[in-house]
C-alpha cells in the first residue's frame, strides 16, 4: 500500500512539472474576427450598391429617340444611274474623205437609210475609173479569144468533114481493089496501095478527132477562166461601187441622231466617229456599284427608281465584266418608263439585295458606329431615362437596322450618335433650363 501511493504521489507532481501552453485563437479574438469581416464585407456591399451604373444628364433635344417597328425589311443598295436609250448605235466614217455636205442637224429623227453626210474621196473615184476600164479591157479580151476559139474550132470542123470525105473515098477504093484483087483484075502492089491509104485515112481520122475533143476543152478552159476573171472584177467593181456610196453617210435604223461632229470641209478618216444614234424603242439606266456588292449582283435583279413621286420598277438586263472604279450594270425599266426623263439625267436607284420580309427593325443612326451594333439606350415608358440595354442586330439597308434581339415592336430607343456617353450605363433626359 505504502508502496502503491509514493508513485501516485511522484505520477502526480511530474504531471504539475509540465508547463501549460497559452491559447493563440481564443474564442474572444475569432467573435471580434469575424464582427471586423462582416463589418467589411458590409461596407463593400453598400458601396457597390450605392454606386451602381454611371449616370448623366442629357437633354432629350439633343437625342434622336426612334421608335422600334416591324414590317417590311429589305437590303437595298442606292445608286445614281444615268439615263441612256436602250440601244445606241455609234457612226463612224467607213471610208476616209472630205465633209462635201451636212444633210441633217443634230437631234433630228431620222429614218432608215436616211443620208446623213456627204463625204468626197477624188482617189476613190479614180480607182474607180480605171477598175472599170480594166472590167471593159478584160470583157473585150474575152469576147476577142472566143471569136478566135470559135473560128479555130470552125476550121477544124472543115478539117474533120474533108478527113471524112477521104476516109469514105479511100474506104470505096479499098473494097473495089479488094474484089478486084480476088478476081486477079490488079496486082497485089496495086491493092497494097488502097489498103495503106484506107489504114492511113482511119489513123487520121482518130487523130483528128482527139485533137478536136482537146482543143474543145481547152477552148471551154480559156473561156470558163476569163469569165471568172470577168467575174472577178466585176466584184470588185461592185465593192468599189459600195465604197463609193460609203461616202454618204446614212442612218442604219431608225432613231435620233445625237453628238454629231463634222463641219463642211474637214477631212474625216476611216473608222473616224462622227456621231450615234440613239434608238427610240426605250430607255435604260446605267449604273455603278462598288465592286463589294460584285458576288450578289445578278441578271433579272430588281430595282426601283421614284421619279416626279412615282415609282417605277427596273431590273437589270447586263453586267459589265471589266471592273475599274467600280461595278457597272445596265437596268431596263420592266413596265412604262417615264415620259418626261432626258438622255443624260441622273436618278436615284434603289437596288434590291434581297427579297421583302417582315422583320423587327430600328432607324440607322450613329449609334452603331460607338456601340457596333452590341447594345443601345432604351427608353423607359415614361420617357425620363434611358437604360444600356443589350440587342443584336442582323442585315441592314440604308433606312433601318434588323433587330434579332432585345428589342420589340413599340419601344423606343435614341438613335443618334453616342459621342461622350458610349460608357454610361443610364441617361436621364432632362429638358435643359435656361
Amino acid at each position: 500500500m505504502a508502496t502503491v501511493f509514493l508513485k501516485s504521489i511522484r505520477t502526480v507532481k511530474k504531471i504539475m512539472d509540465v508547463p501549460i501552453q497559452k491559447k493563440t485563437w481564443t474564442p474572444i479574438k475569432l467573435l471580434l474576427l469575424g464582427i471586423a469581416v462582416l463589418a467589411v464585407v458590409w461596407v463593400v456591399a453598400t458601396l457597390m450598391s450605392s454606386a451602381g451604373p454611371a449616370k448623366l444628364n442629357v437633354d432629350p433635344e439633343r437625342l434622336t429617340i426612334s421608335p422600334v417597328s416591324r414590317g417590311d425589311f429589305q437590303e437595298f443598295v442606292p445608286v445614281d444611274g444615268v439615263v441612256m436609250p436602250i440601244k445606241t448605235i455609234y457612226l463612224d466614217a467607213p471610208e476616209g474623205g472630205t465633209v462635201q455636205r451636212i444633210l441633217v442637224e443634230d437631234g433630228a429623227t431620222l429614218a432608215p437609210g436616211q443620208p446623213i453626210i456627204q463625204l468626197a474621196n477624188t482617189d476613190l473615184q479614180l480607182e474607180m475609173v480605171n477598175r472599170e476600164t480594166a472590167v471593159f479591157d478584160l470583157m473585150n479580151n474575152l469576147h476577142n479569144t472566143r471569136n478566135l476559139l470559135q473560128q479555130n474550132r470552125i476550121q477544124q470542123l472543115n478539117q474533120m468533114a474533108d478527113i471524112d470525105f477521104q476516109l469514105r473515098e479511100a474506104k470505096r477504093l479499098h473494097d473495089l481493089n479488094s474484089s478486084l484483087y480476088e478476081q486477079k483484075v490488079i496486082s497485089r502492089q496495086e491493092f497494097l496501095q488502097t489498103q495503106n491509104n484506107y489504114r492511113y485515112q482511119q489513123r487520121r481520122q482518130q487523130l483528128t478527132r482527139r485533137s478536136l475533143r482537146q482543143d474543145s476543152l481547152t477552148m471551154g478552159q480559156q473561156i470558163g477562166q476569163m469569165q471568172q476573171s470577168v467575174g472577178r472584177m466585176q466584184s470588185n467593181l461592185a465593192l468599189m461601187r459600195r465604197k463609193l456610196e460609203d461616202l454618204t453617210i446614212k442612218a442604219p435604223a431608225a432613231g435620233r441622231l445625237t453628238s454629231l461632229n463634222a463641219e463642211i470641209g474637214e477631212l474625216k478618216t476611216r473608222g473616224q466617229r462622227i456621231g450615234q444614234l440613239d434608238m427610240l424603242s426605250g430607255l435604260k439606266v446605267r449604273a455603278t456599284l462598288d465592286q463589294y456588292y460584285i458576288s450578289r449582283i445578278f441578271p433579272g435583279q430588281k430595282a426601283q427608281v421614284v421619279f416626279n413621286g412615282k415609282t417605277y420598277d427596273l431590273r437589270v438586263t447586263k453586267i459589265f465584266p471589266q471592273v475599274t472604279s467600280g461595278l457597272q450594270v445596265d437596268l431596263e425599266f420592266s413596265g412604262t418608263a417615264p415620259t418626261d426623263v432626258r438622255r443624260g439625267q441622273t436618278l436615284p436607284v434603289r437596288l434590291a439585295l434581297s427579297d421583302p420580309t417582315q422583320a423587327v427593325r430600328v432607324p440607322r443612326g450613329g449609334f452603331n458606329q460607338k456601340t457596333g451594333g452590341n447594345w443601345i439606350f432604351k427608353v423607359n415608358e415614361d420617357g425620363t431615362k434611358a437604360y444600356r440595354t443589350d440587342i443584336r442586330l442582323g442585315r441592314q439597308n440604308p433606312e433601318y437596322f434588323e433587330v434579332l434581339e432585345g428589342l420589340k415592336p413599340g419601344d423606343k430607343v435614341v438613335t443618334s450618335s453616342y459621342e461622350g456617353f458610349e460608357t454610361m450605363g443610364e441617361l436621364t433626359l432632362k429638358p435643359k433650363v435656361d
